[in-house]
């Protein structure tokens, strides 16, 4: 049987779905997801491996304008992540019309010569007369092969991955059967708790936090201890992800250390200081401490 292997970048406007579609086609956690947009900042990839192959999926932020310098960071990840690989997934709303900035974003894509998937999204969101309409609509602006899913309710997946098998060349495997991303634990665990600020946080706040792991060892009572900081720009900031008496920290806290000991597979002791360092977002110096450099 041949064996296929290629790179694959997921892309998209963001809150589309690209990690959500990705954890989904891995079968595991491998980038955070929430409502908001622009949760994922940086380039990741997720392994999928088969019988028949091995996919490498790129995670890339969602285009959007550059306000500062973290955007434009975040911008350069996506335009890097279409380098060297061998498809593209171009990923839509199903939830909106196709419009302006998905025509921006096919234009980019389309520049670079790379086969291309279209792929619409969150379909279970709609009923089938809708369904039908969208993928009319996505179908004829985009002049490319369409695959209508729910990467949520995993709906329709099986029908992508064989198309993705189609197109990729013969090759070797990159990766070990048993990995899932090229990411350090470092990294995953400070996403994690990243995640979960997005998610319990209402106002603008999580796109101007950072996390920092410290210091990660196992302590001789059998407990990881994890030392993290979350940086924020604004002593405002910081009253509002510590909460009254501690309480917002602390369900942080709780809640990404459930998916740390599921990551590591260890009861975890999960340290989490809170510190202010202004408009880190625009100076390179900083965005590269924080984990943001090519």
């Amino acid at each position: 049987m041949v064996f296929k292997s290629g790179f694959v970048t997921v892309i998209g406007r963001p809150n589309v779905g690209k990690s959500t579609l990705i954890n989904a086609l891995v079968g595991d956690k491998v980038a955070i997801t929430s409502p908001k947009p622009q949760t994922t900042r940086n380039r990741i990839k997720a392994v999928s491996s088969r019988e028949e192959g091995q996919i490498v999926f790129v995670d890339t932020p969602g285009f959007h304008k550059a306000r500062n310098k973290l955007d434009e960071y975040m911008l350069g990840q996506v335009y890097q992540g279409l380098d060297g690989i061998d498809l593209v997934l171009l990923l839509f709303d199903a939830t909106s019309s196709f419009g302006k900035g998905d025509s921006y974003i096919l234009k980019q894509v389309k520049e670079k010569g790379i086969p291309v998937i279209a792929v619409l999204n969150k379909i279970d969101r709609l009923d089938q007369e809708r369904q039908n309409l969208r993928v009319k609509n996505y179908r004829q602006e985009s002049a490319l092969e369409l695959i209508p899913i729910s990467a949520l309710k995993k709906k329709n997946l099986t029908k992508l991955e064989e198309r993705i098998f189609s197109l990729l060349p013969e090759g070797p495997q990159y990766y070990p059967a048993d990995m899932i991303t090229d990411q350090i634990e470092q990294f995953i665990i400070a996403e994690l708790i990243r995640e979960k600020i997005f998610y319990l946080i209402r106002e603008e706040i999580p796109y101007g936090i950072a996390v920092l792991i410290e210091e990660m060892e196992e302590r001789d009572n059998g407990l990881f201890y994890i030392r993290a900081t979350i940086y924020v720009e604004k002593k405002s900031h910081k009253g509002i992800i510590i909460g009254k008496n501690g309480l917002m920290l602390k369900e942080i806290g709780q809640g990404a250390r459930r998916d740390i000991e599921k990551l590591l597979q260890t009861d975890v002791y999960l340290d989490l200081w809170v510190k202010i360092l202004k408009d880190w977002r625009n100076k390179l110096g900083l965005l590269k401490r924080m984990g943001y450099k090519s």
